[in-house]
């Protein structure tokens, strides 16, 4: 299949499942939050990827107050920070982040501080020098606040953007931010992206003399 090309400005990175495979972790702990609450956890599975932990509780427990799921994601937090088992790369990303060196990217994040932090290092991946995380927005996604700010630190407009994500509230943020998204893995591609890759190891970074980035999509390098 012959590469698709984007070219853009700066990109804008999710963390889990885009560069970060987390899903022992992230399945482990909620699959356990789940059974505390007497709820599906196939069903829950399918709400809780690439939103803030609160966020996914207010659409699981739409009758509890936000103040109790505040204080359970804080606990939720803690325990996802501390355990990394099982904590890997996703296929190419290590690669594909230092291909970006000196290009304008940021780690747009549902994670916090200490969580994207612990599992870059686990993952063995160096953190963007730009990062928007949990503690930077008022709004989780698939809220495009995010992006947005990730877009505004690094001084380029949301056109000229290209987002990376997996999840189905990842994508939607990106599209309401009015970026053009690329997909990773299979999670993204029942949610619309422009493009989808099965992983990093198809994507080819190439900046261009006039300071654009070209990404080309969908063919492995040789």
């Amino acid at each position: 299949m012959p590469a698709t090309v984007l070219t853009a400005r700066a990109l804008l990175l999710d963390m889990d499942g885009t560069l970060v495979n987390s899903d022992a972790v992230v399945e482990r702990i909620w699959r356990r939050w789940a059974e505390r609450h007497g709820l599906d956890g196939d069903e829950v599975m399918k709400v809780v990827h690439g939103r803030q932990g609160h966020a996914s509780m207010a659409v699981l427990l739409p009758d509890r107050p936000m103040r109790q799921n505040l204080a359970d994601n804080a606990r939720m937090l803690a325990e996802e920070t501390a355990d990394l088992d099982g904590v890997i790369e996703v296929p190419g990303a290590a690669a594909f982040l230092a291909s970006l060196r000196g290009l304008p990217h940021a780690l747009v994040t549902s994670a916090d501080v200490a969580l994207s932090t612990a599992r870059m290092a686990a993952a063995g991946l160096p953190l963007p020098e730009v990062r928007v995380t949990a503690e930077s927005v008022g709004a989780s996604k698939p809220d495009p606040e995010g992006f947005l700010k990730g877009a505004a630190e690094l001084g380029v407009a949301p056109a000229d953007c290209v987002v990376f994500e997996d999840s189905g509230a990842g994508v939607a943020a990106g599209r309401a931010a009015g970026m053009r998204v690329v997909g990773v893995g299979p999670r993204a591609g029942a949610h619309g992206p422009d493009v989808v890759v099965p992983d990093l190891t198809h994507v080819r970074v190439e900046a261009a003399a006039d300071g654009a980035i070209r990404l080309h999509l969908g063919a492995r390098p040789a």
